[in-house]
């Protein structure tokens, strides 16, 4: 195999030169993450690009998975922690892929900006002490604008690497985190700049994002003050959450009803998200779950057209839920408004008996659904399938098999699913592109031969 990498690259970004690696994994989050261990553990040797200044993903802003509901944090840090100190991984944070060539040896050369922190990642300890002295008080965009974070901040508590960053759009250039600064870590004269990888497999975890609050402007997202969606709800259940309590945005209070729009971004035509997202009835279940222990005396209602509960014991959770004391509405929201004091008021019909009632609660929680996390047309030349998301040419046989020799796609990257199939799915990407790289290594060892466009695991 190749030489092991210098320690300093995962730890100092900035100074990282061209690269050569067997597989580059773009995206750190859990599948991310697992398709590069499972790499790196048979000795492949992986740089992993992320473009956010932690790797984690979504699943690290999570309180608990389910059905388990085993701490998310407690699952997600181990691997944060093992990708940075795994001596076959090259992590590299705040990196943007913009090119992706074949280099006419049957692997590819990626062009990649590493954009700046304003910070020497070498000398930084994670100390705080500029976070600390920082004047300017920003929405935290780890806690979806609900807390407060610093211009110069580690991004959270977890975060891997423990490195500060500065929002430069917002920072004064007072000079104060320069003299706070125990190491003289902070550089105000860092600029972008872009460098070269070459590797002979990729494996795309690019993930997913949620549909827009506001998309459905009949049910109030961004607009009704007590209206949130369901991952400001995972903040706020969450042990690191911006609170340390359930309240509601519009006056901090305890909410003592608390209802879930099912479909809220899903299953609609008029959205043009016409698919089902998978997980919006399991993670409301989870939550409404979770509520129930954090505000034993809250009401808790759940409106649905649909449950579908379809992983293994996850009708056994929906029976627990209602078991609980949990309400479940079937029947369509058409409508939410607000009375004077801010409480959403929800327009209904009923499924049994096709009423339409009124139902007035103190928050709202809407279920949104799952989109593409970014377009991989433009950059690596895969095709999006009819609903987005990366297009498999044959997922029985290469679940993970872009049709690209070589280039493999992950996780929500590929399409709706849970946090267990997405690891389940960045081990079948792993292996596929293990195989790949053994298929070349074969083809070289014998001489110059065709290599297969998809490598059958």
């Amino acid at each position: 195999m190749n030489s092991r990498p210098d320690p300093n690259e995962s730890e100092n970004p900035m100074n990282t030169p061209d690269l050569k690696v067997d597989a580059l994994v773009v995206g750190g989050g859990i599948a991310g993450m697992q398709s590069a261990l499972d790499l790196a553990d048979q000795g492949y040797r992986v740089a992993l690009v992320e473009k956010e200044a932690s790797i984690g993903g979504k699943m690290i802003m999570l309180s608990k998975v389910f059905p388990t509901l085993d701490c998310c944090s407690c699952i997600t840090t181990p691997k944060m922690s093992a990708v940075a100190h795994h001596d076959n991984i090259t992590l590299l944070t705040t990196c943007d892929v913009q090119a992706l060539h074949t280099n006419g040896n049957g692997g590819y050369t990626a062009k990649v900006q590493q954009n700046p922190r304003y910070i020497d990642a070498d000398a930084c300890t994670g100390c705080r002490q500029c976070e600390y002295v920082c004047p300017i008080d920003l929405p935290a965009s780890y806690d979806l604008d609900m807390g407060a974070t610093r211009a110069i901040r580690v991004p959270f508590s977890t975060a891997v690497p423990q490195k500060a960053i500065i929002d430069i759009e917002h920072c004064l250039l007072c000079g104060k985190c320069e003299k706070a600064c125990p190491t003289d870590a902070v550089d105000f004269s860092q600029q972008p700049f872009t460098f070269n990888i070459e590797t002979n497999a990729v494996v795309l975890a690019t993930g997913f994002q949620t549909t827009p609050t506001d998309a459905k402007r009949e049910y109030g997202g961004g607009k009704l003050l007590n209206v949130i969606d369901a991952l400001s709800m995972e903040r706020l259940l969450a042990p690191t959450g911006p609170y340390g309590h359930i309240l509601r945005p519009s006056d901090g209070k305890e909410p003592e009803s608390i209802a879930y729009v099912q479909c809220a971004g899903s299953r609609d035509q008029s959205l043009g998200v016409p698919y089902c997202s998978r997980v919006c009835c399991m993670y409301a279940i989870k939550q409404a779950m979770l509520l129930s222990g954090a505000l034993p005396m809250a009401d808790i209602t759940i409106y649905y057209m649909d449950i579908r509960t379809f992983g293994k014991g996850y009708e056994q959770f929906y029976q627990n839920a209602k078991a609980m004391g949990i309400e479940f509405v079937h029947g369509k929201v058409a409508r939410i408004d607000e009375d004077s004091e801010h409480n959403p008021v929800i327009r209904v019909e009923t499924i049994e008996n096709g009423r339409i009632a009124e139902r007035t609660h103190d928050l709202v929680v809407l279920s949104v659904g799952m989109l593409p996390g970014e377009n991989l047309g433009p950059i690596f030349d895969v095709q999006p399938a009819d609903d987005g998301f990366a297009a498999i040419p044959d997922p029985t046989l290469s679940p993970s098999a872009t049709g690209h020799p070589g280039v493999f796609v992950t996780g929500t990257a590929s399409g709706p699913m849970d946090i267990v199939d997405s690891i389940i799915m960045a081990g079948a990407a792993a292996a596929q592109a293990a195989a790949y790289l053994e298929t070349m290594r074969s083809s070289v060892a014998a001489g110059p031969t065709a290599i297969p466009e998809v490598a059958h695991v």
